[in-house]
């Protein structure tokens, strides 16, 4: 059991989840608003302003960097990792987004392609680089905030 209690109180778990949970309702509420429907499914999707994934990974290296120090190896896989996740999200996920987007258009337009599709490819996977750079911003300010 004081296994349990430590994961539950420890802030480099709790926060950034914390910090995904309220990004991602935020996108739910802004999609409301925007498209005047509430589309649930939006709570675990990807993409979107600001990249909740950003976030999460900025908000653990700033937490661990504080916690442990900015010059400990710990924060500088945390770091690191953060750089991949990022540069993923604004890079190899926003062209899968590009590449669905044609797909899907190339699928729909009469004449294009024998393929009969049961759903279309998700689009939205992927973040534009200030989505990225604003999820970063709201991380490093929660993990050096909180």
């Amino acid at each position: 059991m004081n296994n349990l209690n430590q994961i539950f109180t420890n802030k480099c778990i709790y926060i950034p989840l914390i910090l995904w949970a309220c990004i991602q309702v935020f996108k739910v509420l802004t999609d409301l608003i925007i498209n005047k429907k509430l589309n649930i499914k939006r709570i675990i999707g990807a993409g979107g302003m600001p990249s909740s994934h950003s976030a999460v990974v900025c908000s653990l290296a700033a937490l661990i960097g504080r916690e442990y120090g900015f010059s400990s190896g710990i924060f500088a896989v945390a770091l690191i990792m953060a750089c991949v996740v990022m540069y993923d999200a604004a890079g190899v996920r926003r062209a899968s987004g590009k590449q669905a987007r044609i797909l899907n258009k190339i699928l729909e337009t009469p004449g294009m392609s024998t393929v009969e599709v049961q759903e279309k490819l998700i689009e939205a996977l992927g973040h534009t680089p200030i989505q990225v750079f604003v999820g970063a911003a709201i991380g490093i300010a929660s993990g050096l905030l909180l």
